[in-house]
């Protein structure tokens, strides 16, 4: 292969997003920076361990590119829907807010800008600059297991709303939005991050539904949008992932939509991509399909190996140097518009006093949007609020399952050394029992597929004055929830008041049919805040005020 000249090399570098482990600069990422000159980083969470040190890293990443010759600052981005996706929160780093599902039943894009401007300037107090954010995925197939309640709903003209509401809360303070995941992941029930989704949409049905808010995205100007991992063969007439696809990524969505930013890929890590085409092999298709920018998250070699299969398709002429040199401009239009200028990146200390502030008054916030998103789904027989001098309750939380790649811990919590999953409550709903006990005397079961009511549970149930059950995901593959819940409603007895309580997407709730006493409360996350509000609502601290955003069978 011949050699490329550095210039050309630098280039190539600025289309690559690439993420690295650990909490201080690794050589991983020294190399990269500064012999690949990448020239865009993702942090993940295992990069946030508190604000001083997740300041002290952007710094020292951009010192470290202005150091190797860069001539424009790094876009430093993270995974920060809120909710459930919430790369860049922590108790010691940025507040947890309401994800998309729970804002959307707010019924206020008010609270969704406010809540966007806010993750904003937190993001940007620590350097950040790009969030991969807002998702405008309608989420049309209720069995989704990747998107659900990430999605602000099933109605794309509702979704439209408030997606612009968040990438106008993070643009006001220069934080790049990037709405994805393009063309739609919503009308799925396959996950990406585990093999190729095929969408069977003709191009009408498409843009009657998936395309709505990304149009009324570009519309508006926003900055960045993310190409998903799935087949639209109705379409392009093959299996091909769209962020792979020229006809999706450039024909629809440059041409025929009118999009003039930065396209960025999702990891091609996921199997959907790597399993047939490697994330290298995919990188230089995506390229070729028109991607400004190819994200690889996690492996050194497959990051490296992305760089250097592009340096050879340029040297045999398979990536046209031109093409590259044109997308390069529109990826410096972004770093000028969000980045900015090496003093702008490497001059501000970290104000630790208004960063305080700034927490208080979000910390504010944040209570106010979780306090609207709960939803009462139903209460015939007015059970709640439940007395303050109600005794006992028997609560019932479900053992921790995988979600999706995208949601699970990346702590240890959920999973243990060799990735087997824990028999555990979780932290959330280990806050929701806690909770639960300031208010209560509380027994809490952990119950799975598998459990029955014991003759100990059955004790704690007779003498409980309120039963209060949380379901995850109960619909279709969850429906063990329910068949769970049915059996401790047997056992309880018509006359002892329920309270179920639905902590993610709510499809399992809304043709539910109980009998007795239930109310059904919604908080559309299993977040700790979303739990513990769910707490105040059951014991009528707040009046549940939200709606559902999403229907069965749509």
């Amino acid at each position: 292969m011949a050699e490329l000249s550095e210039e050309i090399r630098r280039e190539v570098g600025q289309h690559f997003v690439f993420g690295f482990h650990g909490h201080e600069i690794t050589e991983d990422i020294r190399v990269l920076i500064t012999e690949f000159y990448v020239g865009n980083v993702i942090l993940m969470k295992r990069n946030v361990r508190d604000i001083a040190q997740l300041h002290a890293l952007v710094y020292s990443l951009q010192q470290l590119a202005k150091d190797a010759g860069h001539t424009r600052p790094l876009m430093i981005g993270t995974d920060q829907e809120n909710g459930l996706v919430s790369a860049f929160s922590s108790p010691a780093c940025g507040t947890q807010f309401p994800g998309a599902m729970a804002l959307a039943a707010t019924g206020s894009v008010d609270i969704a800008d406010k809540v966007s401007g806010a993750s904003a300037m937190e993001m940007r107090a620590a350097g950040i600059n790009w969030a991969y954010s807002p998702v405008a995925d309608v989420n049309s197939d209720p069995r989704n297991p990747v998107i659900g309640v990430r999605s602000f709903g099933d109605d794309p003209e509702k979704v439209s709303r408030f997606v612009n509401a968040v990438s106008k809360g993070l643009a006001r303070h220069k934080v790049a939005p990037s709405a994805k995941h393009f063309p739609g992941h919503g009308n799925t029930h396959v996950d990406s991050h585990l093999s190729l989704p095929r969408i069977m949409q003709t191009s009408e049905a498409l843009a009657a539904t998936e395309l709505v808010p990304f149009q009324s995205l570009i519309d508006n100007g926003i900055a960045t949008i993310m190409t998903g991992h799935m087949a639209l063969p109705l379409i392009t007439g093959a299996d091909t992932p769209c962020s792979l696809s020229r006809m999706i990524t450039t024909d629809l969505l440059r041409d025929q939509m009118g999009f003039a930013g930065v396209i960025v890929t999702d990891c091609l890590e996921m199997e959907a991509v790597a399993e047939i085409y490697g994330s290298e092999g995919g990188a230089v298709l995506a390229l070729q399909a028109g991607a400004d920018v190819v994200m690889i998250c996690h492996t050194l070699q497959r990051q490296r190996g992305a760089v250097e299969h592009t340096y050879a398709a340029i040297a045999k002429g398979d990536l046209s140097t031109e093409r590259l040199l044109e997308s390069g401009k529109r990826i410096a239009a972004l770093k000028d518009a969000f980045a900015g200028t090496w003093d702008d990146v490497l001059a501000p200390p970290l104000d630790l006093g208004a960063w305080s502030m700034l927490k208080n008054a979000n910390a504010a916030l944040s209570r106010q949007a979780y306090a609207q998103s709960m939803t009462l789904v139903r209460d015939p027989s007015g059970v709640l609020p439940l007395r303050a001098d109600v005794g006992a309750v028997m609560v019932f939380t479900p053992v921790m399952e995988s979600i999706n790649l995208a949601v699970d811990d990346a702590e240890g919590v959920l999973r243990d050394a060799v990735g087997r999953l824990r028999n555990t409550a979780g932290p959330a709903y280990t806050a929701f029992a806690a909770a639960m006990t300031k208010r209560a005397t509380v027994h809490h079961a952990i119950y799975s597929p598998d459990t029955m009511v014991s003759p100990s549970t059955q004790e704690y149930l007779a003498g409980a004055a309120a039963v209060v059950f949380a379901t995850r995901n109960g619909y279709e593959k969850g429906s063990w929830q329910i068949e769970c819940l049915k059996r401790v409603i047997a056992r309880a007895g018509p006359e002892k008041p329920v309270v179920l309580v639905s902590t993610c997407a709510p499809y399992d709730v809304l043709d539910l049919n109980l009998e007795g006493l239930v109310a059904v409360l919604a908080t559309m996350e299993f977040t700790i805040p979303a739990l513990e509000t769910a707490v105040e609502t059951i014991f009528g601290a707040i009046q549940a005020r939200g709606t559902v955003p999403v229907q069965v069978g749509q």
